[in-house]
C-alpha cells in the first residue's frame, strides 16, 4: 500500500502526522522526505498540465499558413 501524507517535524526522532493512518501500532512505515523546493514543485504540476491543456487541447483551432508571419527554417511538417 502506497499512501502520501504530510507530518510535522517535533525532533529529530519523532513526527506528528497532520492526519490519523490506519495501521497497526508497531508497524514499521518507509519514510521519504521531500525538500520544501520539491514540494512546491509538485503542487504546481497539475496547473501546468492544465495550462496545456487547454492551449493545445483539441477544440484548438488550426491556423492557416497564410497566417504565419515569419516562417521557422527548422520546422518539418
Amino acid at each position: 500500500m502506497l499512501q502520501s501524507l504530510e507530518a510535522t517535524v517535533i525532533d529529530a526522532q519523532h513526527l506528528h502526522l497532520n492526519q490519523p493512518i490506519l495501521i497497526p501500532a508497531g508497524s514499521t512505515v518507509l519514510v521519504t522526505l521531500a525538500s520544501p523546493e520539491e514540494t512546491e514543485r509538485q503542487s504546481w504540476l497539475p496547473l501546468s498540465v492544465q495550462g496545456l491543456a487547454s492551449a493545445y487541447g483539441d477544440d484548438e483551432p488550426d491556423y492557416p499558413a497564410k497566417l504565419v508571419k515569419e516562417p521557422n527554417p527548422d520546422y518539418q511538417a
